[in-house]
């Protein structure tokens, strides 16, 4: 090839280029990996044929680059000049946020207890295994003490597994009649699914006074439910085991795409869990120096999550985590 016409034809390309996107073409045509002058660098063969084209390749690619520069001067310079923006004019309507899924439940089960003369309480996220685990009456052997179930900083602390030990603090602090809630973000070593993720949200309730009774608790989650799933829900109330409730129940509401009639979303049984909850085991009343002769109460956990999914019917709860405005949006 003619070493000396290839740069004759790229300097006038390049001079005539007008464009930033038209010196771009140019650089293809002569400098790209398919142009004439790359193919023959890659077929030389000789120490003078190398230093002469790869002379030819510096001067045009300084010429491009100067090209370029002078035409991007020149096109800002015209933006600048015929771009004008008045700025005494109103603003655009921008987008206003709103609360994600999550807050709005937790904001809505604040004012349902608050309503019922409930106290509001914070819980802390890190807490050592003396409250999380020995004070809720966890024995040693219990597979939620284990680091494959839980999140451990070291041997005495731990990211709370549940809003449980607020029960524990707040009761150390003041004697009875005890009405509080505690809502906040929980941890576990759960692998994500379309159920479970490793953080996520409990609300907890806890009463103590004298006469209290599991007739007192199903009547205020019976109540709870209602609020959050409508009146028209029927609850259901079955018997479990929580090594810090005795006796413990689960809480169920009838689901609210069959009715109760049976589909695939509430497993065709017609009901669907909520979570448990249960008279405070006496232990714990020892644990704290209350008098189990005298005093009684009642705890229960929810996830918010779980009210978040079945109340809008999302099908994974990973879609709340995700933070797709596509989804936020609707609520």
């Amino acid at each position: 090839m003619d070493a000396k016409t290839l740069e004759s034809d790229a300097l006038t390309a390049i001079a005539a280029a007008d464009t930033t996107d038209a010196i771009e073409t140019v650089r293809v045509e002569f400098l790209g990996r398919k142009s004439a002058l790359k193919q023959a660098l890659r077929e030389v063969r000789d120490r003078e044929t190398g230093m002469t084209l790869n002379a030819v390749r510096e001067r045009l690619e300084a010429a491009v680059d100067a090209r370029d520069d002078e035409l991007a001067r020149a096109e800002l310079d015209r933006r600048l000049t015929t771009e004008k923006v008045d700025v005494t004019l109103p603003a655009g309507g921008g987008g206003r946020g709103h609360l994600h899924p999550i807050t709005q439940i937790r904001r809505e089960v604040e004012d349902i207890f608050l309503g019922l003369g409930y106290r509001v309480v914070d819980g802390r996220e890190v807490e050592t295994t003396r409250y999380n685990f020995d004070a809720l009456n966890f024995p040693a052997g219990h597979p939620a003490r284990s680091p494959q179930q839980s999140l451990f900083i070291d041997d005495k602390t731990v990211l709370r597994t549940e809003t449980s030990p607020s029960q524990i603090r707040t009761m150390e602090a003041q004697q009875p009649p005890i009405y509080v809630v505690s809502l906040g973000r929980c941890y576990r070593r759960d692998t994500p699914d379309a159920t479970h993720t490793p953080i996520f949200h409990q609300v907890e309730g806890l009463v103590v006074d004298e006469g209290v009774t599991l007739a007192d608790l199903e009547g205020t989650l019976d109540f709870l439910l209602k609020k959050l799933f409508g009146e028209e829900r029927r609850t259901e109330f079955r018997t479990h085991d929580f090594p810090f409730t005795e006796p413990s129940i689960e809480a169920y509401v009838s689901c609210h795409v069959c009715d109760g009639d049976g589909c695939p979303v509430c497993r065709h049984s017609g009901w669907i869990e909520i979570g448990g909850a249960g008279m405070v085991d006496p232990k714990l009343f020892e644990f704290v120096g209350y008098d189990p002769e005298r005093y009684s109460g009642f705890a229960f956990g929810w996830g918010l999550e779980r009210i978040a999914v079945l109340r809008h019917k999302i099908p994974d709860l990973r879609e709340l985590w995700r933070n797709d405005l596509r989804l936020l949006r609707q609520f």
